[in-house]
């Protein structure tokens, strides 16, 4: 896909003119010019985001490795912005994101060590250790690793994209099961346990979770190594009963729209709640499609997915289903293992 560049050099302009235009968003003083070159800026990522995913996709062949990529939504980009003052927008390496998801650390590691070790033109822009956040969990219990890849290129056509970043996300199964339940919080409640926004009682509860979830099903310590096995599952316990977390989310109804097989879709989750689902025949057409439904509904969240199959965009993307019933199962099976008890019906 090609996006047409207002400069020879950088979209949107120039970094310096889409640092300024990110920089008005935060101010609330953006004007449509700005919000112009912060479109061309992250529509550019789309080609980058491509490029890998075509990547991955060919060295996960024939593996059990579900890919699935994500660009970050504008409204999401404009909260970020103003969430962290000391955030410059050209900066901002998470715009494109391509995510892998595999069935053990095991095997997560081996894959990421071989990508490593390949060549590979676009440079890690960190340390190997620097996102692992399966040896550092983060304290709000997120666990995976995350690398920070510099978009380079030697064609003169794709010059203008050089320099772009692009998020690779690693999680196991278990840890993909935890995040989705972090992100169906966030939409069903008036908490935002992912920013540790809100009532910290939801923040609490799911860092217990995933302290569970890496003892039962992973063998190791997660955010909170000190506490005994029992400390955790009393906590938890005593958290979820004040806030029928795990009974909110069985309740949950799932969205049962079949996914198309086409490979661009965007999924629109609007205010009032549910599921609408837009197909597109390629790129160009998602993209495009993309900026003119975040004009004209502010109100939604609303993400553009690409995933080789239905199956695949409804595990990547799971979340936009409502969808927390691994999370449910993994947790009640955690619970039973460290206490030695049946599951809990629920």
């Amino acid at each position: 896909m090609r996006i047409p560049p207002s400069s020879p050099s950088f979209p949107g302009g120039s970094k310096s003119r889409v640092t300024k235009a990110g920089e008005r968003v935060r101010q609330g003083t953006a004007a449509p010019e700005d919000l112009a070159a912060i479109e061309e800026w992250r529509s550019a990522h789309r080609y980058v985001l491509n490029t890998f995913q075509t990547i991955l996709r060919n060295r996960t062949r024939g593996d059990s490795i579900t890919v699935a990529q994500r660009h970050k939504r504008q409204r999401t980009i404009f909260n970020k912005l103003r969430r962290l003052p000391g955030m410059n927008l050209v900066r901002m390496d998470d715009v494109a994101g391509c995510r892998l998801i595999f069935e053990s650390i095991e095997h997560l590691r081996a894959f990421r060590a071989k990508v490593h070790a390949s060549r590979f033109r676009h440079r890690l822009r960190h340390d190997a250790d620097k996102y692992d956040y399966i040896k550092k969990p983060k304290a709000t219990g997120y666990r995976g690793i995350h690398d920070v890849y510099e978009y380079d290129v030697n064609s003169a056509t794709n010059a203008l994209f050089k320099g772009l970043y692009i998020e690779i996300q690693y999680r196991t199964l278990i840890q993909h099961a935890w995040a989705t339940a972090v992100e169906v919080v966030g939409l069903i409640t008036e908490s935002q346990p992912k920013f540790e926004q809100g009532d910290r009682r939801y923040g609490e509860a799911l860092a217990l979770a995933s302290e569970l979830l890496s003892r039962a099903h992973e063998g190791m310590k997660g955010p909170l190594p000190l506490l005994e096995d029992s400390e955790v599952v009393e906590q938890f316990d005593k958290i979820d009963a004040e806030l029928s977390l795990m009974q909110t989310l069985t309740a949950l109804n799932l969205v049962k729209d079949v996914v198309t097989l086409q490979r661009n879709i965007i999924l629109i989750l609007p205010e009032q709640g549910g599921l609408e689902i837009v197909s597109c025949k390629n790129a160009k057409e998602a993209v495009a499609k993309l900026f003119v439904l975040e004009k004209e509904r502010p109100e939604s969240d609303i993400v553009l997915v690409r995933a080789g199959s239905s199956d695949a965009i409804r595990l990547a993307f799971r979340n936009y289903f409502s969808d927390a019933q691994d999370f449910i199962r993994l947790v009640e099976e955690a619970r039973s293992a460290l206490t030695g008890t049946e599951k809990r019906v629920l």
